[in-house]
């Protein structure tokens, strides 16, 4: 799934760089498109597979999708999809998703569909027969293919693998017939330890002839001459390697391309382990030096060491012992930087993810304090309802006992008798209404100081989501992270050495002994 996800976005992304075209200008192709591109789950091949169905035809790319079932595609993949070559279908779902695909590829046309008929056509198809429908045509066409043989052996074994690369493998052995140096004073000797270049220290020698089995490479010239400057080659053991690092705990996979440039050694031919990296690659360098260089000494001391063979093994060995991939790590994220990347384009991309975290984190937390502060403000409400509940049955109260006493005192002065049973009772029940009035003025007090204490409450609420918002900000801070160093080491099995030989790096010799580099 990671692999075609990758893949199908490079493809759209290279799609969307393209001009339009009216023809065809290349076919995506897959098979067996089952869990890619479902009805209802989201894949991440799903969004670029349905983008390309879409849109691809506007760039000339067209797309080929082969499944056993129809009912493993979106519908809006199957509408989107122009040409159709249908076979036996054994359900009768299939049958059912399929013509309603169909259907609605002719109505987003404006075609024409015949389902009964459609439906008749599909349940007469028979082995190796197929139903062609194309939305430019005016019907489906019925074809047969042809008879076709697979040999499908399966896989061959070791012994069958080494038969079939004998041939090949004898042609390898075989050393290739040494071609006289027109420079050197005689005939190639098979004895490495007279093999010499007759070079003195300070260069200016001829060609030496070297044995048919060490390959020898000569690196570009990149420079101007200096004024009156001669060019030599210094020889060296040139090693072109790649080292994998995989770390599937972590996501990170990784090739390191390596170029080397080791001094010659007396022990074992190169020094690999105080190697230059140089800057070229395979398609640099040359068979062939410039014409008049001279060349630097190879001692026989030297040619006796001298094994393609034993190069390899012991770059491949330097290289497991000392590469070693250094990456930075996000201790709050987990996140990791790219092989490459400085610590400051990785803090900067930080920023962008510690932004995206911290704004999750505190949408998270508003989610938290929603429910509090809505049971909060339930309470809140609750109590003004009851505040001026009790404000209402104080004025109440305070009428009532107002009434009473103007009722009272008018008895008193317009009744026949100044002081009676009956005024007494009403002024007593007048000074009752005013007690009663006191009480409510103090249920009042109680109920606005419960409100006060909820609004207190809810501000509490405020800051103390405020608070964790401002402890979330400093600890989603990617200025005050601190970054770890996360070490990747290679296998024996992940260096890969594609080329040894013995390196001519040229020099320009511009006097007294001084050389200046004229290539990488």
């Amino acid at each position: 799934m990671f692999f075609v996800s990758l893949l199908l976005n490079e493809i759209v992304g290279w799609m969307r760089t393209r001009p339009g075209a009216k023809g065809l200008r290349a076919i995506v192709y897959m098979d067996e498109i089952f869990g890619y591109i479902p009805p209802v789950a989201e894949p991440p091949s799903k969004k670029p597979l349905l983008t390309l169905l879409k849109q691809a035809r506007a760039f000339g790319v067209g797309v080929v999708l082969a499944t056993q079932n129809p009912v493993d595609v979106d519908y809006k993949g199957l509408s989107n999809m122009g040409t159709w070559f249908l076979g036996r279908l054994q359900t009768e779902r299939d049958k059912a998703r399929l013509l309603d695909g169909l259907e609605g590829v002719a109505a987003s046309t404006s075609g024409s569909f015949n389902r009964r008929g459609m439906e008749e056509t599909l349940a007469g198809l028979g082995k190796r027969v197929f139903l062609m429908h194309n939305v430019h045509e005016d019907e489906p066409i019925v074809f047969h293919t042809r008879w076709a043989m697979s040999y499908l052996r399966g896989p061959i074994t070791r012994q069958e693998i080494a038969r079939l690369m004998s041939d090949r493998k004898a042609a390898e052995v075989l050393p290739e017939a040494p071609v006289p140096d027109p420079l050197a004073s005689g005939a190639l000797r098979e004895d490495r330890e007279t093999v010499t270049s007759g070079v003195g220290t300070d260069g200016g020698g001829e060609r030496p002839v070297l044995p048919p089995d060490i390959p020898q490479v000569f690196m570009p010239v990149t420079s101007s001459s200096p004024s009156g400057a001669g060019l030599v080659y210094l020889p060296g053991v040139v090693g072109i390697a790649a080292v994998y690092f995989s770390d599937t705990r972590r996501g990170v996979e990784h090739r390191e391309e390596l170029s080397l440039m080791a001094e010659l050694s007396e022990r074992s031919g190169a020094d690999w382990r105080d190697a230059e990296p140089v800057t070229v690659g395979e398609d640099d360098l040359t068979d062939d030096p410039e014409a008049g260089a001279a060349f630097g000494d190879l001692t026989a001391g030297w040619l006796k060491k001298g094994s393609p063979r034993a190069w390899e093994r012991e770059l491949v060995d330097v290289l497991y012992r000392t590469r070693r991939l250094q990456l930075l790590k996000s201790p709050s994220l987990k996140e990791l930087s790219r092989p490459g990347e400085s610590e400051g384009d990785f803090r900067i991309r930080l920023a962008d993810a510690f932004r995206d975290a911290r704004d999750e984190a505190v949408e998270e937390l508003r989610e938290k304090y929603a429910t509090k502060v809505a049971r909060m403000e339930e309470r809140i409400r609750k109590a003004e309802l009851a505040v001026e509940r009790e404000r209402e049955q104080v004025r109440q109260q305070k009428m009532q006992a107002a009434i009473s006493v103007g009722a009272t005192l008018l008895t008193s002065f317009l009744g026949r008798k100044r002081v009676s049973r009956s005024t007494l009772g009403r002024a007593t029940t007048a000074a009752r209404g005013y007690g009663r009035a006191s009480k409510e003025q103090q249920d009042v007090a109680r109920a606005e100081e419960n409100l006060e204490a909820l609004m207190e409450g809810l501000a509490e609420l405020q800051r103390e989501f405020e608070a964790e918002v401002d402890e979330l900000s400093q600890r989603l801070d990617h200025r005050a992270e601190e970054l770890e160093t996360v070490t990747i080491k290679p296998l024996k099995r992940d260096v890969e050495v594609r080329m040894v030989a013995l390196g001519w790096r040229p020099f320009w010799e511009v006097g007294r002994g001084r050389r200046e580099p004229a290539g990488p």
